[in-house]
């Protein structure tokens, strides 16, 4: 243990050494990579949203003049102050690019993963420091190369985020961009994945047996399996259409194309559904690759806010795996409408029902979990207790869109829409601010303030359902997504179009409750309160860490000696009782069938 010590304060005194820019900038350390993430990620979202708000302002008022910043986006794109419809398409392909792949991914997997995970096993870094360095920068050049699109002739992407064939392959060149921040973000994914597989396995301290890891290592190192195994998929269907785009290739260019009374000269017999069943063989695998980091921040939120177990460890834990395993099975719901015959469709329909079931489960568990727990109603569990109806809603809007017949019907309507963004945007982002509120000590050794975490929390759960809740509505009365118009030209559309409205003042009210947040995370860093290594009385192994941790994060290597959530346990002398503290039960007889607590074999 000594030798661990020296060891430790040995690299940490080489680490102050090091200059600006190998300390914060080409950092190796986990947690100021995690920190890098997360801030990139966060600025990412905001962009995303601002570019949903334009979006919003032209469905509610199509043909009117964008009020102040109209003109100053160019005639090329609003002349005016007037939305052109190929701009309006740039728009709804790029924002869901970005939420989804410098988004919300990025600050679910490589900000919490990369800052929390090392420190809730005990280990000093991750597995490969360098090649975590490496992930975040490639995902940072994706980031700037998506960014650009916007500025090259022709303008962005405008194919939609899925990007599906043969328009995205005669699409203008901001397409051929898209491709290749596509692959420097994929690339970095599949460096991150390596890196948090051999973090797992390897580097658990002594006493850290698989059965005692916090449910968030498990949805990380889970998470990881699936973007190791979805992305080479989508990464060589990119590396196909940008050779379909720049050197006449035909993987997914069909003969005999006409496009505006034109035959189109390629060589053809290329497949427009080979690119769906690559593309949708990741992006339904990408979908637990958003919820998956949520429910496990989730859980240790709740668990830690009921001073309660959670209930049902195991069970979550083995469908969390099944989960993971189903996903693969189950892309082609999104195909329905392209012919497959019913024997296939019946197929996907049925495993599409069973993947609900493991969703189901966890759910059920963490809402059992908050039975006669003696709850503590902060910032962090208010955005996690609001994350369980929420995700709720988005699994059980997607059961009738697993089915053919129901599809049929609701494929692409802002049914569909409303759908997938319960799930991500009042599900997984507001699990995504509970880990930002909770963690935030940890990382900068300050607490954000209470009043205005649920100044941001109240009109956000407001105006989220303000947006998507109507949704529902229009995609039941069949009016179709990406409309540039919003359904005007529509007559079945018409009873429905004053909702327009109500989502888009939503939009705009949900980008002013943000302020608080944006308020409270910066001025929390020099007036926040002041906090030990443990504000939350916490289980888990990272609260043992100093706050902020250190370079090396521990002084000396932690113990294992228990399962992470012992929270009112009978006869100790605290509510709760530390993965990394020795028994501490108060005095009187031990219980003779009960064995002292020991570490486990690793």
């Amino acid at each position: 243990m000594g030798e661990n010590h020296e060891t430790t304060h040995s690299e940490e005194h080489h680490h102050q050494e090091l200059g600006f820019w190998r300390t914060y900038v080409f950092s190796v350390d986990h947690k100021v990579i995690g920190i890098q993430y997360a801030v990139t990620g966060l600025s990412f979202l905001f962009f995303g949203f601002c570019l949903m708000l334009l979006m919003r302002w032209q469905l509610a008022y199509p043909g009117e003049p964008f009020p102040l910043i109209g003109k100053l986006l160019g005639d090329s794109r609003m002349p005016g102050g007037i939305m052109l419809p190929e701009f309006y398409n740039q728009l709804g392909a790029m924002h869901g690019t970005i939420m989804v792949f410098l988004g919300v991914v990025p600050l679910a997997v490589g900000g919490f993963g990369n800052f929390v995970l090392p420190l809730q096993i005990g280990a000093p870094d991750m597995a490969f420091p360098r090649l975590n360095m490496a992930s975040y920068w490639s995902y940072f050049l994706g980031g700037v190369v998506m960014f650009l699109s916007f500025f090259v002739p022709g303008g962005a992407a405008q194919s939609g985020w899925t990007s599906y064939p043969p328009l995205s392959v005669i699409a203008e060149s901001g397409q051929t961009v898209w491709l290749l921040g596509m692959v420097f973000l994929i690339t970095s994914s599949l460096l991150g994945s390596v890196n948090f597989i051999v973090t797992v396995i390897q580097l658990r301290v002594e006493g850290l047996t698989f059965m005692r890891l916090p449910f968030f290592v498990w949805s990380q190192f889970v998470t990881a399996f699936l973007l190791l195994l979805a992305f080479p998929p989508l990464e060589a269907a990119a590396f196909m259409q940008l050779m379909d785009r720049v050197a006449n290739t035909s993987f997914f260019m069909p003969a005999g194309l006409v496009v505006s009374g034109q035959l189109v000269e390629v060589s053809g017999g290329g497949s427009p559904l080979l690119w769906q069943h690559l593309f949708w063989f990741l992006a339904h695998p990408e979908v637990y690759v958003l919820i998956l980091p949520a429910l496990g921040i989730v859980a240790e939120v709740i668990a830690n806010n009921t001073r309660k177990p959670l209930w049902g460890y195991k069970s979550m834990v083995y469908s969390v795996l099944f989960l993971a395993f189903m996903s693969f099975i189950v892309w082609a719901h999104h195909m329905f409408l392209t012919g497959m015959g019913t024997v296939m469709s019946a197929f996907f329909q049925t495993t599409t029902m069973i993947i609900s079931i493991p969703s189901v489960v966890i759910i059920t568990a963490l809402l059992l979990s908050l039975w006669g727990g003696s709850i503590r109603f902060n910032t962090p569990m208010l955005f996690a207790l609001a994350f369980l109806p929420m995700f709720g809603i988005g699994g059980l809007t997607g059961l009738p869109l697993g089915l053919a017949a129901a599809d049929i019907h609701l494929h692409d309507t802002y049914y569909v829409i409303g759908h997938f963004h319960y799930v991500v945007a009042p599900g997984t982002i507001f699990a995504l601010f509970a880990g930002i509120y909770y963690w935030y000590p940890k990382a900068t050794g300050r607490k954000m303030s209470e009043f205005l975490g649920k100044l941001h929390f109240w009109p956000s759960l407001l105006f989220m359902n303000g947006i998507f809740l109507p949704m529902f509505i229009q995609g039941l009365a069949g009016v179709q997504r990406r409309l540039f118009d919003g359904g005007v030209s529509y007559a079945h559309a018409e009873p429905v179009l004053f909702l327009n409205k109500v989502m888009t003042h939503s939009a705009w009210g949900l980008a002013i409750a943000q302020l608080p947040f944006v308020i409270n995370f910066f001025l929390s860093l020099k007036r926040g309160e002041k906090v030990g290594s443990n504000p939350w009385q916490a289980t888990t192994i990272e609260w043992l860490a100093p706050s902020p941790p250190p370079h090396g994060n521990f002084a000396n290597v932690p113990v294992a000696y228990r399962t992470p959530y012992e929270y009112s346990v009978p006869g100790q002398a605290s509510d709760y009782h530390p993965q990394f503290e020795p028994d501490r039960r108060v005095a009187g007889p031990p219980d003779p069938g009960e064995p002292e607590a020991a570490p486990a074999t690793a």
